[in-house]
């Protein structure tokens, strides 16, 4: 479900395929992108899940931002992660980028971020364990270099001109094209974290309607999981500021996906939408040559610089669209700020319930909630704002997600895996309970302790969210 060196699977930003081995399969047809879409349909019992989260580094004697280069810096970081616990490095230029072992790539992000993109497993028991494994292992190698690592959805204390730039081909491209496109594309680039999840279908209908009920119940999720309250070392006036900065990087490839909700809409629909976005750029022989705003659709028309399309471009391009819910071979969930370790093993398994169990399937789907474009647009914007005390059809959001986590409990009991030693997933879901009987979204307790206990001192705020 993570394929190393591809893409994040709903990581903030696009991870563009290496070039494969096998002789590129040249796009004959739109049917060909329909049917590769397709062609990730898989039977329930080969289901998985596949978790992502991103971690925001600083230096613990000054907190200030780490680097790339240096013996304290994200190259040491990276090579130190691959000796010590068995990964393969992958370097650009001369520079590791990138790690990969066993089905699962840990990824630099545009403003030095790391992201763990899970391996797809069947449990949550399994990718917790995986977060956790990976935590222990980036701490013993991080804490000698003297860096810390955040479970926030957003830098607290920088703006972008504070962010040391990483050494990527693609992010070269991307900070030259988003900026045309949206006025917070590079806050989103370099300052902003998320935790996301990664789940299979098994047909197209299948694939519609765990969409549509993605996208009914996103700003729901996004509400529960809002964690960017800060910003440049004070109150950003948000309680998921990295919600509001997505709204504001790309209208081309952002966004809730109005047409999900039309008649007719499936994967021709998607790939219709897709090839009409503008790319960022293609890769031959290990090169990434800029698509300076050509679509998809002119591409395979008119080709660029000599190039006509291959399947690993249109690969690629899926990885580069933003919208709150993904579809590639495997549908991406994408709204949830990073969280503290609880709730980034709860993630998962909230939409596991959701998702997994037909029940409740059809119960989130059918939550009295406006789907309209305009509404659900004005719901982001309140979740942004104002995280569980958001209002959505005339409930606050956190009455929504009382009744989504229950939704969601029975449907991880009903699902759960017979023969294993703890078949019942439902645990995870604590931590989220635990949240709801605050009555706070996480990044609404950050600011209250900001503004109150801790006296608005970054230490203590450091020492509340490092990992």
């Amino acid at each position: 479900m993570s394929v190393p060196g591809a893409d994040d699977p709903g990581s903030e930003e696009p991870r563009a395929d290496e070039p494969r081995a096998n002789e590129p399969l040249p796009v004959e047809s739109e049917a060909q992108l329909i049917e590769w879409i397709a062609e990730g349909e898989k039977p329930r019992a080969a289901w998985r899940v596949g978790t992502e989260h991103e971690k925001i580094g600083l230096r613990a004697d000054d907190m200030t931002p780490v680097p790339y280069e240096g013996d304290r810096g994200i190259a040491a970081v990276l090579s130190g992660i691959a000796r010590a616990d068995g990964w393969t490095e992958i370097s650009e230029g001369g520079n590791v980028i990138a790690l990969a072992k066993e089905g699962a790539s840990i990824t630099l992000e545009p403003g030095g971020q790391l992201e763990l993109s899970g391996a797809p497993l069947e449990t949550i028991h399994q990718t917790c364990d995986e977060f956790h494994q990976h935590l222990e292992v980036v701490r013993s190698v991080s804490e000698p270099l003297g860096i810390v690592w955040l479970s926030l959805g957003m830098n607290p204390l920088y703006a972008v001109p504070d962010i040391p730039v990483m050494p990527k081909a693609r992010y070269e491209i991307m900070r030259s094209y988003l900026p045309t496109r949206g006025e917070m594309a590079l806050q989103m680039m370099h300052l902003t974290a998320t935790v996301q999840a990664n789940f299979d279908f098994s047909s197209e209908a299948d694939m519609v309607q765990k969409m549509r009920t993605a996208l009914t119940v996103t700003p729901i999720v996004s509400a529960i999981f809002a964690n960017s309250s800060l910003g440049e070392g004070k109150a950003n006036g948000f309680a998921a500021r990295r919600l509001q900065i997505w709204r504001h990087t790309d209208p081309d490839r952002c966004g809730v996906l109005p047409f999900a909700f039309e008649a007719g809409f499936g994967y021709e629909r998607y790939v219709q939408w897709a090839l009409d976005v503008p790319m960022f750029f293609i890769v031959r022989d290990g090169r990434y040559l800029a698509a300076n705003g050509k679509s998809f659709r002119e591409f395979l028309a008119r080709g660029l610089d000599g190039h006509t399309a291959i399947l690993d471009d249109w690969a690629i391009h899926l990885t580069t669209l933003f919208p709150e819910v993904r579809l590639k071979q495997i549908l991406e969930v994408r709204g949830a700020d990073a969280v503290p370790p609880g709730l980034i093993c709860a993630l998962p398994a909230l939409w596991k319930g959701i998702l997994y169990d037909d029940s409740a399937l059809a119960a989130a789907g059918a939550l009295a909630i406006d789907t309209s474009p305009e509404a659900r647009e004005a719901a982001l914007d309140d979740v942004a704002r104002r995280g569980l005390d958001a209002e959505l059809g005339g409930r606050t959001a956190l009455e929504w997600a009382r009744e989504l986590v229950g939704i969601a409990s029975e449907g991880l009991r009903r699902i759960g895996h017979s023969g294993r030693v703890d078949s019942d997933e439902r645990g995870y879901l604590d931590p989220i309970s635990e949240q709801l009987e605050l009555g706070k979204s996480p990044g609404q307790v950050v600011l209250e302790r900001w503004e109150g206990e801790w006296e608005r001192s970054v230490q203590s705020l450091i020492g509340y969210a490092r990992y």
